[in-house]
């Protein structure tokens, strides 16, 4: 079985939700719409990105049947559907595979220091409740540190494919790739050096700046599976401008106020996540002029 399922750029969705954390779908539809016709090849949902873990379950379904919808089975969707207890994991994953997601990922179980024996029992309950391919989310958030010896062993659980690698380190990430003659789906995590992790083997990428910047993305994957380097490299640099400007505030809230720019409402980060103030937002709105965003970006 070829279970290198993913493969592209996959913007980690960014969540437009009201101020009582419902789900804005109209906006949800808007945006997609907007990235699939910019050539992306699928979403990520409910991440660090999408606020996921800080939202009440009964909306990350609800985000889930929206982005279903909206999709109309163009492009992939990837549900996380990690949570701190696992009853609510296991509702969120059986909700993924009714709906007609393609595939699952979560983070390790988090907190309580779990071992690996106890992790490999929580993705198979997610794995068996989904019916879907799994995903694991390997991510500094979640406190566990995820190794290939690791990552191999938990391979043999059924239904399980690769792990999204959001972690600088590459060396790791390549002896990942190379388990199971290859056949493992590794997808890059760190928006900032996709290039890095396409060169040591990544399938693909999920990143929060796709959801601002497709094109970019989209040259830098381009331009990469082409063997245009240099090309891959230029993109990759201008990209990491923009992100740079990002992390000097609060990555998501920027996000988020930039979105509202460009004509997607998508409402703030959830509490206690900062909001912009006032002098902020003059600020990043300047260092997006200095950079010639529309110009350059979109």
């Amino acid at each position: 079985m070829d279970k290198v399922l993913f493969k592209g750029i996959m913007p980690a969705l960014i969540t437009p939700m009201d101020e009582d954390g419902h789900i804005k779908t109209k906006i949800v539809a808007k945006l997609m719409g907007w990235l699939i016709s910019e050539g992306c090849s699928g979403f990520y949902l409910c991440g660090a990105t999408g606020e996921g873990v800080v939202m009440q379950p009964e909306d990350r379904m609800q985000l889930a049947e929206a982005a279903v919808e909206a999709a109309g089975g163009r492009v992939d969707l990837i549900d996380h559907i990690g949570a701190v207890d696992l009853k609510t994991a296991v509702k969120l994953a059986r909700h993924a595979g009714e709906v007609g997601m393609d595939a699952i990922s979560s983070v390790p179980p988090f907190f309580y220091g779990y071992g690996e024996k106890e992790i490999a029992q929580y993705y198979k309950a997610i794995a068996e409740a989904s019916g879907l391919p799994v995903i694991m989310y390997a991510s500094p958030l979640a406190g566990t540190k995820i190794t290939w010896e690791m990552v191999d062993r938990l391979m043999d659980i059924d239904g399980m494919v690769g792990v999204k690698w959001t972690n600088y380190d590459y060396f790791e990430m390549h002896r990942i790739k190379q388990l199971r003659g290859g056949n493992i789906n590794v997808i890059n995590g760190p928006d900032e050096t996709l290039l890095c992790g396409l060169s040591m083997g990544a399938d693909g990428g999920i990143g929060t700046t796709y959801n601002v910047m497709p094109k970019v993305f989209m040259n830098i994957y381009r331009y990469f599976t082409s063997g245009d380097i240099n090309a891959a490299q230029k993109e990759q640099f201008k990209a990491d401008k923009l992100i740079a400007l990002l992390c000097r505030f609060n990555v998501l809230s920027a996000m988020k106020e930039l979105l509202f720019m460009m004509g997607y409402d998508c409402g703030y980060c959830t509490y206690p996540l900062n909001r912009l103030t006032m002098e902020e937002r003059k600020a990043f709105r300047s260092g997006l002029d200095s950079l010639h965003f529309e110009e350059e970006y979109l």
